[in-house]
């Protein structure tokens, strides 16, 4: 019964979102119960699952995540969103507090941004020289060439939403007394500092997209069809000996690898 859901598959941004909410839940389930089978595996295995998720504010990270993680194990499973750097921090090499929490064998770690905050909010706002940013640009491929060869599974996505879009949501989450603590002051400037943001994400894309750490862009706009394409991407590639054959593909009109042309085709925001 499950089998047909998760063959099922949402349709393209361009077509509107037209799975029924029940389809949706059920298809969501199914995908969650191989979430489940892939994470046994990893224990069993000993593998080492990292996923950095990045996008502009409210992307949509925090309720992929979510959908991710709602039945796996807390044991092995680490959601990371660290706070800004301390003074003692800021003299480190710049990479040395995310190593602290790379996944150990068996665990996923998911960093809720990531180093990447150097690229992006750090460029636009200036909370780093220049300097320091091209510094970065050159050493992330470097630091995940090392992740890599040391047997950790890197996956790095980066949720991309219009301005309209970006513009809806952050009412929303300013107008809901739930939403309170997603409130940020760099809200307020996401909307008036939208061209820096493209031009800072751009350069990231470019930079450190890499053929042993690739970039997988998702289009967001739609919630639901960006969490299902995403889980469906993570499951193919942890690549888990009990995955469902069933399990289809992401839509590569909504999830797709990065590539220079996407800057200028329309599939990123501009």
């Amino acid at each position: 019964m499950l089998g047909r859901f998760l063959m099922s598959e949402p349709k393209s941004a361009g077509e509107g979102f037209l799975m029924s909410h029940d389809d949706h839940e059920a298809t969501l389930k199914a995908l969650q119960v191989e979430l489940v089978s892939s994470q046994l595996w990893t224990l069993e295995s000993g593998r080492k699952i990292l996923v950095v998720f990045e996008g502009r504010d409210a992307a949509g990270k925090d309720g992929v995540i979510r959908r991710i993680t709602e039945h796996l194990s807390v044991r092995a499973t680490r959601v990371t969103a660290l706070p800004k750097p301390s003074d003692r921090e800021r003299s480190q090499w710049f990479f040395q507090r995310y190593a602290a929490h790379l996944p150990a064998a068996g665990e996923w770690v998911i960093f809720n941004r990531s180093w990447y905050n150097r690229a992006g909010v750090e460029r636009v706002m200036e909370f780093s020289t220049p300097v320091e940013q091209t510094q970065f640009l050159d050493e992330a491929p470097v630091f995940e060439r090392m992740l890599v060869e040391a047997g950790v599974t890197l996956l790095k996505y980066w949720l991309d939403i219009s301005k309209p879009e970006q513009a809806r949501r952050l009412e929303r989450r300013r107008s809901d007394p739930l939403k309170r603590l997603k409130v940020s002051p760099l809200d307020a400037v996401a909307q008036e500092k939208w061209e820096a943001y493209s031009a800072a994400r751009d350069d990231m894309l470019k930079r450190t997209h890499t053929a042993i750490a690739p970039w997988w862009c998702v289009r967001a706009d739609h919630k639901g069809e960006a969490r299902l394409n995403v889980i469906r991407h993570l499951l193919h590639a942890v690549a888990a000996p009990e995955l469902s054959p069933t399990v289809a593909r992401p839509d590569p009109k909504i999830l797709f690898p990065f590539e220079l042309e996407a800057l200028t085709d329309g599939r990123l925001a501009r």
